[in-house]
């Protein structure tokens, strides 16, 4: 029997009777990261991070039954020894290892190996069975460095604003926004937020994460010269009357869906750069390689794609079905993933 299984709430561990990112609410949820695809409220009691906890708190309601567990440390539950371990995907995310009778598995939930200033960055964690994200897992999806992305949208923003339009960034409002208002020329001008990247920035700050100033973007005075600045907002606000406010501006999206062309046209933005808190395939591969598990369960997007390939290196592979797919499901809206392009 697998130290862990699926089942129809998800990944169970029957050894310590607790779930790992369930779908549905259950009495234990270990949650690797608070983006609504991985942690689902109703459940009785939940794990995560210390880094991750008021993230996840602000998104489960401040009476959330959650307790916090630092990076590194092991705990019992059940008959099994679990710690928490840096994913590098957005604040406080986790990879859960589960240790029992010499038996080591290593659920990664989302993963990145960039660099990113506004979480801790990913950590290998050798395992026998690590399962892994399979978001990009197509050898097109490669990342180019991130100065040259975040040089990318600054030359955007000086042009709109010489052009006298407003510059509207669009990017999912946990973890994207944030890393997006990291990378960003704060000298360029001023920087305005929808509210429901505004609220989550408090968490990211209270958490010791260094953001440049930002204002709610209806907390202006009258007259405020929109062609001078930057906003912030989720996909979700694209298109709809929250924008006139703005006048003229120029519509963009920060996403690793921005790497298929056409993806552009049919998100009806003028610009897309390619920025993802997910691995690229090198990524992917590097990441799998560096836990010297002999087998891996590929889940969440291209994930067939990705244990055929493993497969053929030798590895025992398969790919595990989910009730969600692609980037984070409840935030998605209009960014389902592309279809799928033909592999190079």
């Amino acid at each position: 029997m697998d130290l862990i299984q699926l089942s129809e709430r998800g990944l169970y561990c029957p050894a310590g009777d607790f779930y790992i990112d369930p779908w549905a609410p259950v009495e234990r949820a270990v949650i690797t990261h608070a983006h609504s695809d991985h942690a689902r409220p109703g459940s009785q009691a939940y794990l995560t991070t210390s880094d991750g906890e008021r993230v996840l708190r602000t998104r489960l309601g401040q009476g959330a039954p959650i307790r916090a567990l630092p990076y590194g440390t092991t705990i019992r539950i059940g008959d099994v020894e679990i710690s928490l371990h840096p994913a590098g995907h957005i604040l406080g995310s986790a990879q859960v290892r589960v240790a029992h009778r010499g038996e080591v598995w290593c659920v990664s939930g989302d993963y990145k190996t960039d660099v990113d200033p506004t979480c801790a960055p990913f950590e290998p964690v050798r395992c026998h069975t690590f399962v892994s994200e399979a978001t990009f897992a197509l050898p097109i999806y490669r990342w180019q460095p991130q100065a040259e992305v975040f040089a990318a949208i600054n030359a955007w923003w000086r042009a709109n604003q010489a052009a006298g339009r407003a510059s509207l960034l669009l990017g999912y409002a946990l973890g994207k926004a944030q890393r997006l208002l990291a990378g960003l020329d704060a000298s360029i001008g001023p920087i305005l937020c929808h509210g429901a990247v505004e609220r989550l920035n408090a968490d990211y700050r209270a958490g010791g994460v260094a953001l440049p100033p930002t204002r709610h973007s209806s907390a202006v005075e009258r007259g405020f010269d929109w062609s001078k600045a930057l906003i912030i907002a989720p996909p979700s606000a694209h298109g709809t009357p929250w924008t006139r406010r703005f006048g003229e501006l120029s519509a963009s999206l920060a996403s690793g869906w921005m790497r298929i062309r056409g993806a552009r046209r049919r998100r009806a933005v003028d610009r897309g750069f390619v920025l993802s808190d997910h691995a690229d395939w090198p990524g992917l591969l590097a990441a799998i390689a560096a836990t010297g598990a002999e087998r891996v369960w590929a889940t969440h997007g291209y994930s067939a794609v990705l244990a055929r390939w493993l497969q053929e290196q030798g590895l025992e592979a398969i790919a595990v079905p989910t009730r969600f797919e692609g980037e984070p499901a409840a935030e998605a809206m209009a960014e389902e993933p592309p279809p799928l392009p033909e592999t190079p």
